[in-house]
């Protein structure tokens, strides 16, 4: 405060001395200064993150207004509400409140249906974000923990999704939880008392719709803000990726300062945001409880599909074929424990250990700060793809029996095809899709090599056609010829088996590619605009190589303890 007086030759205001005060005790200038200085990348891909966070944003708000009203008890009443059809009918508390909110709640209806649609759109924006992030390579170092932390975001996604969708105990939701009982049966050994401690006895029991409510509404959201905190806090410290243009490199960051100009977007892209999901609301129905009545454990809905984004889950177990193996005096369900449990396990395992696993085959032990082109990296795309395929093929079994019922098909026929599609289509999807990136790589080297056609053509004395062509634009070839293609790792004669096996898979990975015709000079500048940056430092401070993201974070944090104090 002192320190104030002098320098404007008068006294500090109570904000001022409010705000040195809280400077003092906690880095919010510094912080501040941080975040305003902040650069934002300009490209439309990178606002898939943000409209998952503003869906989340409005989960949040709608989900505590529901909350006010919504009774999670499964014990049964006699429904005297204001729908009339269901008046006498007995049914749940948890699903009469939910009537109670959608007919009699001022606005309940509307607020209903943005929350189901910005659970939809939160999904599927986490979803696309994380392809996003896969086909343009943000996931390597040093990003590899915001990746984990993303594929758990979607993990806590679905399973908020799933528990919100059940809390109604309507006949959609009661089927779902029907089947969430016949997989937990089925894990060997355990699978009878995962069952009592979820239902609280034998199905459909009375703590399933309490418990999930608990979930719902305190332990994952409580777990998704705090990852989505940690997300942020490491988009802030790492910087972001950035698209290959000129005067970008792999050591800066082009684009927008957050204050004024990405604020006001972001602003503007939260309202947008919440005006579509209430503009759908009101003009799109979507989970009408009241059409498929409370759910009673002796009555199976037709129909009944789940939200998209667990329908892949639907489809594996509609594709198993029924399987049961007695071991060691137990049944094992294979039809239910491979497709449930198993497969969506090995799924989210791979995501998990994708960017390890990258790296692994990488000679490169760089930082990468440039989003790679999907063409330019053809068998990460195609295991991309061919992902993609697999589980579009196991979304589509997931409704086969409405598919077959409105094509007039069979239900068995109509399974069969999507068994063997399931097993051919993704290898094929792989590669054709190599196949394309290196005919588009095949592409940029012809415009390299002989430039962009005009669209003029003469004719020659004899006959003869010639095409005009005039070079590529600078800035463009630039962004075709700034790519990082590693050599594959060498194997030298008499290495251990797994050099070989490293050797043998970077091989894999790396080896197909079209070699891009450029200048020495041009060779040259791509060479220091893919070199990594470097953080020079004391030794005692960090590795030469440059810390962690954690640790570059504690030590801005720990920094300013030292400040004022000669140390």
């Amino acid at each position: 405060m002192d320190e104030t007086r002098a320098s404007s030759g008068r006294e500090p205001s109570a904000g001022e001395r409010a705000a040195v005060g809280l400077d003092k005790r906690l880095p919010v200038m510094e912080a501040g200064r941080e975040l305003l200085r902040k650069v934002f990348p300009d490209h439309w891909s990178f606002l898939l993150g943000e409209l998952a966070l503003y869906g989340f944003v409005v989960l949040l708000l709608t989900g505590v207004y529901l909350t006010f009203f919504f009774d999670p008890s499964m014990s049964e009443v006699v429904y005297d509400g204001a729908y009339l059809p269901l008046r006498g009918v007995r049914v749940s508390e948890a699903y009469a409140s939910t009537l109670h909110i959608s007919f009699e709640v001022r606005g309940g209806l509307l607020i209903r249906q943005i929350h189901h649609w910005s659970a939809l759109l939160f999904v599927s924006a986490i979803g696309a974000h994380l392809l996003r992030v896969f086909f343009t390579g943000a996931f390597r170092r040093p990003r590899e923990l915001n990746w984990v932390i993303g594929v758990t975001l979607f993990n806590l996604a679905l399973l908020e999704g799933f528990s919100g969708y059940s809390l109604p105990d309507d006949t959609l939701s009661g089927t779902g939880l029907r089947i969430a009982e016949g997989v937990l049966l089925s894990v060997p050994l355990v699978g009878t008392y995962l069952t009592f401690f979820a239902f609280g006895g034998e199905f459909p029991g009375h703590d399933i719709v309490p418990r999930l409510f608990s979930l719902h509404v305190l332990l994952v959201p409580g777990l998704l803000l705090a990852l989505v905190g940690a997300h942020l806090t490491l988009v802030v410290v790492l910087k972001h990726t950035q698209w290959a243009a000129p005067g970008r490199t792999n050591r800066n960051v082009v684009g927008m300062p957050f204050f004024p100009q990405f604020l006001t977007r972001t602003v503007g892209l939260t309202f947008a945001v919440a005006g579509v999901m209430a503009l759908s609301a009101f003009l799109a129905e979507i989970n009408p409880i009241w059409r498929y009545a409370s759910y009673r454990p002796d009555v199976a809905a037709t129909g009944a599909q789940p939200d998209w984004y667990i329908g892949f889950i639907e489809g594996a177990l509609r594709l198993m074929p029924g399987t049961e193996t007695r071991l060691f005096g137990h049944t094992v369900s294979w039809n239910a424990f491979l497709p449930a449990l198993v497969v969506p396990g090995l799924l989210f395992a791979v995501l998990y250990a994708y960017p390890f696993a990258e790296r692994w085959l990488d000679p490169d032990t760089g930082e990468h700060h440039l989003c790679d082109r999907p063409r330019n990296k053809p068998t990460r795309t195609g295991l991309g793809v061919a992902g993609i395929t697999a589980y579009a093929v196991l979304l589509i079994a997931g409704g086969n029996d409405v598919i077959a019922y409105t094509f007039g098909l069979t239900v068995e026929a109509l399974t069969v095809v999507l068994r063997a599609a399931l097993i051919v289509l993704p290898p094929v999807a792989f590669l054709l899709t190599r196949r394309l990136c290196l005919a588009l790589q095949a592409r940029d080297r012809d415009r390299l090599l002989n430039g962009d056609e005009t669209g003029r053509i003469d004719q020659s004395h004899d006959g003869g056609f010639t095409g005009h062509h005039r070079p590529v634009p600078a800035d463009e070839r630039f962004v075709l010829l700034a790519r990082s293609s590693p050599d594959p790792l060498p194997a030298p004669d008499g290495a251990p088996r797994r050099a070989r096996v490293r050797a043998a898979a970077s091989s894999w990975f790396y080896r197909d590619r079209v070699e891009l015709p450029s200048t020495e000079a041009e060779s040259a500048h791509i060479t220091g605009v893919l070199t990594a940056p470097v953080h020079p430092a004391a030794p005692a401070e960090r590795p030469a190589e440059g810390a962690g993201p954690v640790r570059r974070l504690l030590r801005r944090l720990t920094r300013r303890r030292g400040r004022g104090t000669g140390r």
